[in-house]
């Protein structure tokens, strides 16, 4: 399994596994964050090998839907670059405003 689709569908899994069903949410949890194969999954739920692989295909394809219509990961991702950038500048321009840095940090925070 390639390490960067891993580490995307435990990020996905982050943000939307609220709406996944709860069989979508062990599947997943066990195959991508706890590194399960198909056959100890199947074994675990007592189902076939196949029938695990199809709902985690299933999974990943509504994951990446969600994804798509709602881009919380994609905004994260562009929140937490502005940010960045933007401690950097306060850090450049004013080193010495400790209200400006506190607040950046206080926003940093929410997406903790």
């Amino acid at each position: 399994m390639e390490i960067e689709k891993t580490n995307r569908m435990n990020t996905l899994f982050e943000f939307y596994a609220t709406l996944l069903t709860e069989k979508q949410m062990n599947y997943m949890e066990l195959y991508y964050a706890d590194d399960f194969s198909l056959g100890e999954i199947a074994e675990e739920f007592n189902v076939s090998r196949q029938a695990v692989y199809d709902n985690i295909k299933r999974t990943e394809k509504i994951l990446e839907d969600y994804e798509y219509k709602l881009s919380m990961y994609s905004d994260y991702k562009m929140r937490t670059e502005l940010l960045e950038q933007l401690e950097d500048y306060i850090k450049e321009k004013y080193p010495t405003d400790e209200t400006l840095a506190n607040l950046v940090r206080d926003i940093q925070e929410i997406d903790e």
